[in-house]
């Protein structure tokens, strides 16, 4: 860990995110999308792993998602500088690290007007650095994420749908999600291009779905007032891109492209933390689903829940 990343503040761990994420989509590219935009999209879609092959999840799928298409990494695993000694490994000389954030809350007791000690939780937010396996020498073979075919994912995928109870409607040539009779409406499915496409645009409805008030109860009036629609729309779009890698199915690149674009741009440059608390809901959208699974079925997507 760098001296910079440990002690950097908060706001400066906001900034430094969200500044490359505004790059991007000022460049019209949507960094959840780009692991799907290159030559190694022909492999096991997967969100990045940590050492012991625990998927990251929320900002941390983004932030190194973004970094290795940018720096060309074909491998999904990640590290510490001392978990790839612990491996057996070492980081090559020359090479440099790339961000993830840890998120957590400590406990700490104050004496209130009246001289009595009180206990209060307070957030915090640091970050650190890791290191591709490409860019370290002399790794133990690691765990990845086993190939399946593209016939069993989507039964996997209908199946994971199937099991949140859902009402789901075909009908019409639009896929919406209406929140006042709390239903998902889609076009039917031969009038999608392929299985694939039909189940991402389920899994972007699904999200939606996940912000009914008797679930996450998601609403963003008063901190984005205008704006809380384009919010939702990029919390909808991070959630299907974290769901679709757990699937192992790619996500869909929606008609809309530019227009959503423009509107995340003006939330995001509005708000350095917008992104954190998008990605943030869109875990907690995915935790919401993948908790209707049962056990079982849960562990066969393997996703774990951990704080980073």
């Amino acid at each position: 860990m760098s001296k910079t990343d440990s002690q950097s503040p908060k706001t400066d761990v906001y900034a430094r995110v969200t500044d490359q994420i505004l790059k991007d989509l000022e460049r019209g590219v949507r960094p959840w999308m780009k692991p799907w935009t290159v030559a190694n999209a022909e492999g096991r879609i997967s969100r990045p792993l940590r050492h012991n092959g625990t998927p990251y999840r929320g900002m941390n799928v983004l932030l190194l998602w973004g970094q290795a298409i940018d720096r060309g990494f074909q491998s999904p695993q990640w590290m510490t500088y001392k978990q790839a000694q612990a491996l057996g490994g070492q980081v090559r000389k020359g090479e440099t690290g790339s961000l993830v954030v840890y998120a957590d809350r400590v406990t700490k007791t104050d004496v209130d007007v009246d001289g009595q000690e009180v206990e209060r939780e307070i957030a915090f937010m640091k970050g650190y650095t890791v290191f591709n396996a490409e860019q370290i020498d002399g790794l133990q073979a690691l765990q990845a994420p086993s190939p399946a075919s593209p016939l069993e994912l989507i039964q996997t995928a209908e199946e994971f749908f199937a099991r949140t109870g859902a009402v789901v409607h075909h009908r019409g040539n639009r896929a919406f999600y209406a929140s006042l009779q709390d239903f998902v409406q889609l076009p039917a499915p031969e009038a999608f291009r392929d299985a694939v496409s039909y189940a991402a645009i389920k899994a972007h409805e699904f999200i939606h779905w996940t912000g009914h008030p008797s679930r996450n109860a998601r609403a963003f009036g008063k901190r984005f007032g205008d704006q809380a629609y384009a919010f939702e729309e990029l919390v909808a779009e991070l959630g299907a891109a974290f769901l679709c890698a757990d699937l192992g199915i790619t996500p869909e690149v929606r008609e809309d492209h530019a227009s959503y674009l423009q509107s995340w741009l003006q939330v995001l440059e509005g708000d350095k933390r917008a992104i954190f608390s998008a990605a943030a809901q869109a875990q907690k959208a995915v935790d919401y689903l993948l908790a209707l699974q049962g056990e079982n079925q849960g562990n066969d997507l393997h996703i774990s829940i951990s704080q980073e």
